[in-house]
């Protein structure tokens, strides 16, 4: 099942629920959209050197722009 169906079937879903569990898939999706952003940056996180090489930019960057 690609995307575009999958996001209808929860669109047919969502058409059926109440507003009480329509709130709780709500919550459940931003939990998960939490969790996907902190698990990108842990994978960024153990980049080794990746800490000191965004530091370094982002210092030349704000040196550049002043």
């Amino acid at each position: 099942m690609n995307n575009t169906e999958v996001r209808q079937q929860i669109n047919q879903y969502s058409d059926v629920l109440s507003s009480e569990r329509l709130q709780l898939v709500a919550d459940f999706l931003a939990y998960l959209a939490d969790k996907e952003s902190e698990d990108a940056t842990q994978e960024l996180l153990d980049i080794p050197g990746f800490i000191e090489s965004f530091e370094k930019a982002n210092n030349s960057s704000s040196t550049n722009s002043s």
